[in-house]
């Protein structure tokens, strides 16, 4: 059985390269707070076993489901520009935090640090567009061959056209485009949990925390 741990540090600037070596090794940061743990309290009183993901692009394949969010999405645009902060994304984030109902997030800077533009290492945002007005963003990190998804918001009425899975399609699309080998959606847990979702893409590996190594996961 693996001895749970519980590992941090902060650091102000990290290199493209080391930040992929971070990731393959767990390692998830919230501006220049870095961290990785094994297991969760839930919602019971019991334990959850965390699950760090990653997708192979080359063999990320869409599924059905996920090709109709794009098909259903197809009247939408969206761009990719480096993250910066203003304060229409910062009020579609305390409409998109409503939906939840405990652990309620403060601000994107818990996610995203007080000043991402500046590091700790490369974030870029994705932006979704109805007409001239941003419906959707998703924050990710660049590092010399992977990316990370950090963070995604959305305006709540566009719920039903599945915001949170259209971003990190387009995400996988961008790092396809420019030649980066993973995509880190973030931690997942082993047991069932909100964050299921992220276990239905292809070509989907997860960490074995006692042996260091990627294994290949196959969704449900």
């Amino acid at each position: 059985m693996t001895t749970a741990f519980d590992d941090a540090f902060i650091c102000d600037s990290v290199p493209a390269e080391f930040m992929d070596r971070l990731w393959a090794a767990g390692w998830r940061h919230f501006g220049r707070y870095f961290f990785r743990y094994s297991a969760q309290p839930d919602r019971l009183g019991g334990t959850q076993t965390i699950t760090p993901l990653r997708i192979d692009i080359a063999s990320c394949t869409f599924t059905k489901s996920q090709r109709r969010v794009l098909r259903k999405n197809a009247d939408l645009r969206h761009d990719i520009v480096p993250t910066r902060l203003d304060d229409d994304i910062r009020a579609m984030f305390q409409r998109h935090k409503e939906r939840f109902t405990h652990n309620v997030p403060d601000a994107l800077e818990s996610f995203l640090g007080p000043d991402p533009e500046n590091g700790p290492c490369e974030c870029r945002m994705l932006r979704v567009f109805s007409g001239e007005h941003p419906v959707a963003v998703s924050f990710f990190d660049v590092g010399q061959q992977a990316a990370s998804s950090v963070y995604g918001v959305f305006e709540p009425e566009f719920a039903k056209r599945s915001p949170g899975i259209l971003t990190i399609l387009l995400e996988i699309e961008h790092c396809r485009a420019n030649g980066l080998r993973w995509l880190y959606p973030g931690y997942a847990t082993h047991e069932s949990s909100a964050y299921d979702y992220k276990k239905q893409f292809r070509g989907l590996e997860k960490l074995d925390w006692a042996s260091g190594e990627w294994q290949k996961h196959h969704p449900a």
